[in-house]
């Protein structure tokens, strides 16, 4: 059986991104999960509160729902909406273990004239391909480009860092 909205406004009121148990008046947060989720227990059953907050609010559950800002402890509800797989990992950030300073600009060497060439190659996922936008001998043009390209191909769901 899978909790329902009545269920959770029976047990918790929401204020400012928790949910706070009626009986006691102290936060549901129970824990910390692997990625880093908030977690709550409903009726004996480990949720993520992001969730649950998103059913309190709605009264459904997405498939996924997006963090706004990417602070995954932000749970305020206009830090939640629904989203796409496809649309969430448009919002990804951008890993630490890019060779790169920047999102969406890799480091491409190659020879020219017997010497070698540094390039800063600018490509993104648009609707699940990976598409080239250029390649840039300064690094801080290709960021700008890159940039560009996240706006106009990911529009809302742009994440710039």
């Amino acid at each position: 059986m899978s909790v329902t909205q009545d269920q959770l406004k029976d047990l918790f009121d929401y204020k400012d991104g928790k949910l706070i148990r009626k009986k006691n008046g102290k936060s549901a947060v129970i824990a910390m999960g692997m990625k880093r989720y908030e977690r709550i227990s409903v009726d004996g059953k480990i949720q993520t509160l992001h969730r649950m907050i998103f059913l309190w609010h709605h009264g459904y559950l997405p498939k996924t729902i997006d963090h706004i800002d990417g602070d995954r402890l932000n749970n305020k509800i206009e830090n939640l909406r629904e989203v796409t797989q496809q649309q969430n990992c448009l919002n990804s950030k951008h890993r630490s273990t890019s060779r790169s300073p920047y999102k969406n600009v890799f480091l491409q060497s190659s020879p020219k004239n017997s010497e070698w060439k540094q390039n800063w190659i600018v490509s993104l996922m648009v609707n699940g391909k990976r598409k080239y936008i250029g390649s840039f001998e300064d690094l801080e043009l290709a960021d700008l480009v890159a940039t560009e390209a996240r706006d106009k191909y990911h529009g809302i769901y742009a994440k710039h860092f």
